[in-house]
């Protein structure tokens, strides 16, 4: 039997957004420059500092953003890593408060992460998207960042599995790995028009960016030589820094993960206090955005900024405006929580109010149908109407959630219950 979420009667989302809880970073993990995962660790986070160019008294220079690509490394992202990076660092981190229990410092029931939804943001360089939730005990995973953008993406598409794991019927959604790996296959073999650059140019050209506009350590900890020979440096885009955050739209708490790319400063000590990220985006400049075509191209390039930056709490975007040919003419900083006002006084390509809406109703409908044994396929075609959710037997559940994971929860269950039984 296969259940349908409507996409296409919009108005019913229209209007003031749902309440939305600021997101606040608990814990982190980094990959490194081999791609090995590091949970709880900063080992890989940057900081901000952009390439200097352009200005007075300096010798024209603009960065060439194709420099270095016979060179990139470039990670094997045909590797399907499930969720075995978020679910290892829930481990990690839990288990840390495990030994705070055993020291007194803390309560065994309150170990266990509780949320509704508890996922990967969406649209990371790793593309591994996934959501978990824990409504009533249950507990489901699935991305929110193509659910966040669906109503006016019409030129996405999208498949996700969905299983149920039986320490207390747990559902875990995430990304049909095969279905992505098809996808990719078929842009990058795309034949550029004549005069155009190839998909894995353009690619690289968002990774130079992030190269030359980030250091490894803060500013005054980094010579001038290292600053300055930013951009002869080979590119990788193996090292990740991966903020996790609590977070909620509507009646939905969440869990997120997502990668960061860069932090302004330092990010502050309290965990309370909002820390100042950065998310970095290389465009071609629109030249006239009084041109209706145009100007929709442009929002719905800001939408995908937006919906990324949002979820993760990501208050700034630094885009990069180049020219067909990958040189860098200049960066414009972008306000987050300002774009979609921006964008109802231009061409009203798409409301943030609705899009924030649609994402609570859909979560609520995902928690009530994905329940019990078995695996989902969560399904959207291009231009569809529909977002489907139906059983699949392709897959079963140990594909997708890792033993260690799921003994170390069982064992939680288990001293959850003692610890009740004990009072």
């Amino acid at each position: 039997m296969t259940s349908t979420f409507d996409l296409t009667q919009l108005d019913r989302f229209a209007g003031t957004s749902t309440s939305i809880r600021r997101p606040r970073e608990f814990t982190r993990f980094s990959y490194d420059d081999t791609h090995t995962l590091k949970p709880l660790s900063a080992e890989s986070l940057s900081y901000y500092y952009p390439p200097v160019f352009g200005a007075p008294g300096l010798e024209e220079h603009r960065p060439d953003l194709s420099v270095g690509f016979k060179t990139f490394r470039q990670r094997d992202d045909s590797v399907d890593e499930h969720l075995d990076g978020l679910l290892d660092t829930l481990q990690a981190y839990e288990e840390a408060l495990l030994v705070k229990v055993e020291g007194g410092e803390h309560e065994v029931a309150n170990v266990r992460l509780k949320a509704d939804v508890v996922t990967w943001r969406g649209g990371d360089a790793q593309n591994r998207k996934s959501e978990h939730r824990s409504k009533g005990g249950g507990e489901l995973m699935l991305t929110t960042l193509q659910i966040l953008t669906v109503a006016f993406d019409d030129f996405s598409d999208f498949e996700m599995n969905a299983t149920c794991f039986q320490v207390r019927h747990d559902p875990f959604i995430e990304e049909n790995q095969a279905y992505k790996a098809a996808q990719r296959r078929s842009q990058n073999s795309q034949q550029p028009r004549r005069g155009e650059v190839s998909q894995e140019m353009m690619q690289y050209w968002g990774y130079k960016f992030e190269s030359i506009s980030t250091l490894p350590t803060p500013w005054a900890e980094t010579t001038r030589a290292d600053i300055e020979g930013r951009e002869t440096l080979i590119v990788s885009n193996n090292p990740q820094y991966c903020s996790m955050v609590r977070t909620g739209i509507g009646v939905t708490s969440l869990i997120l993960a997502g990668e960061v790319d860069c932090v302004l400063g330092e990010k502050p000590e309290r965990a309370d206090q909002p820390i100042p990220w950065i998310e970095l985006k290389t465009s071609a400049e629109p030249v006239n955005l009084s041109n209706h075509r145009e100007a929709v191209r442009y929002e719905r390039k800001l939408l995908r900024y937006w919906a990324q930056s949002f979820l993760l709490g990501v208050p700034k975007i630094m885009v990069g405006y180049r020219t067909p040919d990958g040189f860098l003419n200049r960066i414009v900083e972008l306000e987050t929580q300002r774009i979609p006002a921006q964008v109802k006084r231009g061409a009203h390509t798409w409301d943030g109010n609705l899009c924030i809406n649609l994402t609570a109703a859909f979560l609520e409908f995902l928690t009530q149908t994905v329940v019990g044994n078995g695996v989902w396929r969560i399904r959207r075609w291009k231009n569809g109407g529909m977002i489907e959710v139906f059983k699949t037997e392709e897959l079963v559940m140990e594909d997708i959630l890792k033993q260690s994971f799921r003994t170390h929860r069982e064992k939680l269950r288990g001293l959850e219950i003692a610890a009740a039984l004990a009072k």
